[in-house]
C-alpha cells in the first residue's frame, strides 16, 4: 500500500505537499510507462481536485504547491511566472564548491520538438553558497580521495533543468544526475552510501498567500535516503525540517 503523502500546509485554498523522488506531478509525454502521478495520488488522499500551481522535475524531491481551486490557481501561477516566490533547495556535487556565488548563464529551452540550437537563449540566474563539504578517503575517480560539497541553491529565475544545468556548467555537477553528472560518482552513492537518485531537494519557499495576503514560509524535511547520507556525512545541522510559517501581517488581495 502507497504510503500517504506528507502535507506540509492545508488551508481552503491551498495545499502544500513533500513531492517524493521519481514522482512525476502529472500525466505528459515524459510520462513512458508511469502509471503513477503526485496529482492522482493528492487529490486521492484529499477527496477533492487540486491545480499545480509550478513544476518541479519528476527526480527532483521537496516541497510542493497545488491550489484547491481555479482561482487560486490563477493567482499562484501568476505569482510564480513573475518571480515573486522564493525557492531554497540544497544539492549534493561533487568537488569543493565555491562558497557563494552567483551563476548568470542563458540557457536554450529543452523541449525536444527541435534542436536546441535553434531556441532562443532565456535569461537564468542561480545564486549558490557552499554550506558544507567532505573529502572522503576513497578513490572513486582518478584522485586517492574523493570531495564533495553541499550546496544552498536559490534559483532566481525558473528555466527548464536550471539547477542542474548551471551546477554543471560551473564544474560542480550534482550527485545523481546521469545526463550532466558523471557515472562512477553517482554509482558510488547509489551502491555505498545508499542514495541511487538525483542529490537535489526543494526545502524551502515562501511566496504572498493569494488570499488572505500573509507571507508563508513552507520548509520540507528530506527523504529518508538524503537524511541518513547527511547524516554519514557530518552534515545534520543543515536538516530541514517540515513547517509552515505566516512571516507578516496579511495584506490586501485583490477579489
Amino acid at each position: 500500500m502507497t504510503e500517504p503523502l506528507t502535507i506540509l500546509h492545508r488551508d481552503e485554498h491551498l495545499v502544500a505537499v513533500h513531492k517524493p523522488a521519481g514522482l512525476l506531478v502529472h500525466r505528459s509525454k515524459l510520462a513512458g510507462g508511469a502509471s503513477e502521478f503526485l496529482l492522482q495520488r493528492l487529490r486521492d488522499q484529499l477527496g477533492q481536485r487540486v491545480y499545480p500551481a509550478h513544476r518541479l522535475d519528476r527526480p527532483t524531491s521537496g516541497v510542493m504547491v497545488f491550489a484547491l481551486e481555479p482561482t487560486t490557481a490563477t493567482r499562484l501561477g501568476d505569482a510564480f511566472a513573475e518571480r515573486r516566490v522564493a525557492k531554497r533547495y540544497l544539492a549534493v556535487v561533487r568537488g569543493i564548491g565555491p562558497e557563494h556565488e552567483r551563476l548568470d548563464y542563458a540557457l536554450r529551452e529543452e523541449d525536444g520538438s527541435r534542436p536546441k540550437a535553434e531556441m532562443p537563449a532565456q535569461e537564468a540566474i542561480t545564486e549558490i553558497r557552499r554550506l558544507d563539504s567532505v573529502e572522503l578517503p576513497i578513490q572513486v575517480d582518478r584522485y586517492p580521495t574523493s570531495r564533495y560539497s553541499l550546496m544552498e541553491v536559490l534559483p532566481m529565475t525558473g528555466r527548464r533543468h536550471q539547477i542542474r544545468r548551471h551546477l554543471s556548467r560551473r564544474g560542480y555537477p550534482i550527485i545523481g544526475d546521469a545526463k550532466h553528472g558523471k557515472g562512477n560518482h553517482n554509482r558510488f552513492f547509489a551502491e555505498h552510501l545508499g542514495c541511487p537518485r538525483l542529490l537535489l531537494a526543494a526545502v524551502g519557499m515562501d511566496f504572498e498567500h493569494p488570499v488572505s495576503g500573509h507571507r508563508l514560509a513552507l520548509s520540507c524535511a528530506l527523504d529518508t535516503p538524503m537524511t541518513a547520507l547527511f547524516q554519514h556525512l557530518g552534515w545534520a545541522g543543515h536538516l530541514p525540517v517540515d513547517s509552515a510559517r505566516c512571516l507578516d501581517a496579511p495584506r490586501p488581495v485583490a477579489t
